[in-house]
């Protein structure tokens, strides 16, 4: 079975049309046969009717001279008679005119054998008030003339119904050659309407094609291509936009992509790079391997676990794996729980840590508040928040932790003294592999954490359905502020 070849968006409209223009040639033409036949046979009788007009003066004779049409209604062979054309000229009679001459009024036997032609059986005269007097009844659409007493009142009428059919060739004739005409008048439009369907298919499917060109570029790899706003339609404007949009986000999204890359081959190859420079001076001879040597080996082994391990969790979140089932937890209890286990290391690094007292008044009120939540998560959450500013926070410096409640939601914050974050800097501090680096320098011997630590923090809150930013702290440094939305209590 022969395979056709697929049509185009712009075939298939070209062909719709097309079809559609050819259905209505057909129905004008059919149309315009019906109309030309009806309307010819009216036209026909007024002609006929009009060539008549020696018939109505005979008639008009007839009516004067015996008062009524009650001659004629009576005597068949009386009307028969009328309808033989002479070659009289008859005057039209009026108030002054003479009687009609009697012979022509002569009131014949009617003949047995009388020819009846096509004529006869559409002709008749009503009287005034349209009741038939003589001949056929009138038909819709035939033609009528006026028959008029000597006074000039209208007394009767000669009608002619319309033909049934065309019964001259002449009648046939003109009629073909005007459907002739219509045919061909219809067939000259619709070659115009389908060059006019054609280019109109073609100016508004354009934009389809330059899309199929812009799509074809993005799938090989041209994230640049970009399609030309096009302003023949709203429609294809907005998918022109919509289109242009998502290939800003790809491209945005693959320079972010290889930034990321790069950034994290750089946090891979810093301690790869410190590793190998104590591992070749032991092997040359210039450093011997001692516990020292082998506790840097270890720190920099341990900070790359915590790199691969932050990095996996961020990919995990990043990509939306469902989190632990939530269930009540009081997150203050799990802050204050963080606090303790990092208050050694706040202490080693001379930086306060202080729990304002609005903290331990909400966290004694029946427990503290309670979240829907993963309580490990919220855990991980408070404790790289911690970090974060013990590692940014110059020695001597402080944090404090302080809480509250407000319209149903629970309000954390903490504010940590100088350094602080430019302010152009605050919106990208929860970006991946973000850290900045020119204002909050890392606390003396800190090797650094992943910069994954505050882009978690706002995956994990986030999936709490919370909410948490950066701004200028009143202390001098960083204030990071978090809210989740409280567990409603049962009355």
């Amino acid at each position: 079975m022969p395979s056709f070849p697929r049509l185009t968006l712009q075939g298939k409209a070209f062909a719709a049309l097309s079809a559609l223009l050819v259905v209505m040639l057909l129905i004008f033409v059919g149309f315009s046969r019906i109309g030309l036949q009806r309307g010819l046979g009216p036209y026909v009788a007024e002609i006929e009717l009009a060539r008549m007009d020696w018939l109505a003066y005979r008639l008009q004779a007839i009516y004067v001279q015996h008062g009524g049409w009650q001659t004629l209604h009576g005597q068949p062979g009386l009307w028969r008679e009328l309808r033989r054309p002479r070659n009289l000229q008859m005057p039209v009679i009026g108030p002054a005119d003479p009687p009609p001459d009697p012979l022509l009024l002569h009131t014949p036997e009617p003949s047995a054998q009388q020819p009846v032609d096509a004529l006869s059986r559409r002709l008749g005269v009503v009287d005034a008030r349209g009741a038939l007097v003589a001949g056929a009844p009138p038909r819709p659409g035939g033609a009528r003339t006026a028959l008029r007493d000597g006074e000039g009142r209208t007394v009767g009428h000669l009608v002619l119904a319309p033909p049934d059919g065309l019964e001259r060739d002449a009648d046939r004739a003109f009629l073909a050659k005007q459907l002739g005409f219509v045919v061909w008048t219809g067939v000259a439009g619709l070659a115009l309407a389908l060059l006019l369907s054609w280019w109109l298919a073609r100016r508004w499917l354009r934009p389809i094609g330059a899309l199929v060109q812009g799509a074809q570029a993005l799938a090989a790899g041209r994230l640049q291509a970009r399609v030309p706003e096009q302003a023949d339609s709203e429609e294809f404007t907005r998918l022109i936009h919509t289109f242009n949009d998502m290939a800003e986000q790809l491209a945005s999204m693959e320079a972010s992509r290889r930034q990321w890359i790069g950034d994290m081959a750089h946090e891979l190859r810093t301690p790869l790079a410190a590793m190998r420079a104590e591992i070749e001076a032991v092997q040359d001879g210039v450093r011997r391997f001692d516990a020292r040597t082998a506790q840097r080996l270890h720190r920099q082994v341990m900070r790359l676990i915590h790199l691969v391990g932050d990095l996996r969790a961020s990919v995990d979140m990043a990509g939306g794996e469902p989190t632990a089932a939530l269930v009540p937890v009081r997150p203050l209890a799990l802050l204050r729980e963080a606090m303790a286990a990092m208050q050694s290391r706040f202490d080693q690094a001379g930086v306060a840590l202080h729990a304002l007292p609005d903290l331990a008044a909400l966290a004694a009120a029946q427990g503290g508040p309670r979240v829907r939540g993963d309580a490990q998560q919220l855990h991980r959450v408070f404790l790289n928040l911690l970090e974060n500013s013990l590692r940014y926070t110059d020695p001597g410096g402080r944090l404090e932790v302080s809480a509250g409640v407000q319209r149903g939601h629970l309000q954390l914050r903490l504010d940590d003294t100088a350094p602080g974050a430019l302010p152009h800097e605050l919106p990208h501090l929860f970006e991946r592999l973000y850290r900045a680096e020119a204002s909050r320098h890392r606390a003396v011997g800190d090797l650094g954490g992943s910069g994954l630590g505050l882009a978690i923090c706002r995956t994990i809150v986030q999936a709490h359905g919370g909410h948490i930013e950066a701004s200028a702290s009143p202390l001098g440094g960083l204030r990071i502020a978090l809210t989740l939305p409280l567990l409603e209590e049962p009355a």
